[in-house]
């Protein structure tokens, strides 16, 4: 039996989505994530596309209207009813967009400490580029970038996300207090990751990607787009399971750029309400990707999409995601004050 995806529309918001709620004429959204509602979910598998209302939903599939619609669960002690700002700390001399801007360990804490300052829920220290094509970095190196970075913002009891997909910089980064582990790989890269997750205990955020860095966007090819990517998110979830990792501690990652085109990550984008049918807290990392759009976007250098960078955190705002991971945390905290502003009404 193929695959299916599953996307909420007629997605509503504020004093709108509170009256037909009150009629039962919607359903929340996640719980009601930043007071979003839907009356209706398209249904998509085997190419093909039907649409049935939000009761008829119900009826007919009743475990993930579920997953549609409850509240989630509080992830790494941080609330997932309104939409959190992830600052992106690269301490690496290599990433697509800030390679060695932050590659010094004073400069590093500096450009955390701008980005707490500016509403920055966490930080996400990586020791290791996954740009398409990237260099791989033994483990040991990648700890010996990301160390003393990470145990200066723990002492002064700052949520710290790490970025790795290797067991061993897992492990030391879990003792010396990170409670999130950001995983490209899904714990698919190194065979001893889930086990080293599972007994910390900590939380972890599952993207999708297919393949390694240096051969994922080597002519990326679905079947049938969204059932796939959701398809393979669901098994990822499933493995950790598995293997000990509780479900509350689990959000996921869609993969924007990471084993596929400016098709499919515009196919996801628009799409991106139907990955709440995971039943998990959802991360968006859009942040300065040139596949997010044609050659328009990818003929400027990274630092110059902010623009574009907006443009996706919007989109992701409104179907519900409940984390922006963003190099630009000012710009990206305005912009979200904003929307919610707006969309309260």
């Amino acid at each position: 039996m193929p695959q299916s995806f599953h996307l909420p529309i007629g997605i509503t918001s504020g004093q709108t989505a509170q009256a037909a709620r009150a009629v039962n004429g919607a359903s929340p959204l996640a719980g009601g994530v930043s007071g979003l509602a839907f009356n209706a979910v398209e249904v998509q598998a085997g190419g093909q596309r039907h649409q049935l209302s939000h009761q008829q939903f119900r009826d007919s599939h009743p475990d993930i209207f579920t997953k549609l619609t409850a509240p989630r669960h509080e992830f790494a002690g941080l609330p997932m009813s309104e939409p959190l700002v992830m600052g992106i700390l690269n301490v690496t001399p290599d990433s697509f967009s800030d390679g060695g801007d932050s590659f010094t360990q004073a400069a590093a804490l500096t450009r955390a400490e701008a980005m707490l300052k500016a509403g920055a829920a966490l930080i996400d220290v990586g020791g290791e580029s996954t740009r398409p094509g990237a260099t791989v970095v033994p483990p040991e190196e990648e700890w010996q970038r990301v160390a003393p970075v990470i145990q200066s913002l723990v002492k002064q009891g700052v949520k710290v996300s790490l970025d790795s997909r290797n067991s061993l910089v897992m492990k030391r980064a879990i003792d010396a207090g990170v409670t999130i582990i950001n995983d490209v790989s899904a714990l698919n890269h190194d065979p001893r990751a889930l086990e080293v997750v599972a007994r910390g205990g900590v939380a972890v955020i599952l993207m999708h990607m297919r393949h390694d860095p240096s051969t994922m966007n080597r002519a990326p090819f679905y079947q049938d787009l969204l059932p796939d990517v959701v398809g393979e998110l669901a098994a990822a979830v499933t493995r950790a399971e598995a293997a000990g990792i509780k479900r509350d501690n689990i959000m996921i990652d869609p993969g924007i750029g990471f084993a596929k085109n400016s098709v499919h990550n515009q196919s996801i984008m628009a799409n991106l309400a139907g990955f709440h049918g995971l039943g998990l807290p959802i991360l968006l990392g859009a942040s300065r990707k040139g596949l997010l759009s044609g050659d328009a976007n990818r003929r400027v250098e990274p630092k110059q999409r902010l623009g574009s960078s907006l443009a996706a955190a919007l989109v992701g705002l409104s179907a519900g995601v409940q984390m922006l991971r963003v190099h630009d945390v000012f710009e990206t905290c305005q912009a979200v004050e904003v929307w919610r502003a707006i969309a309260a009404r």
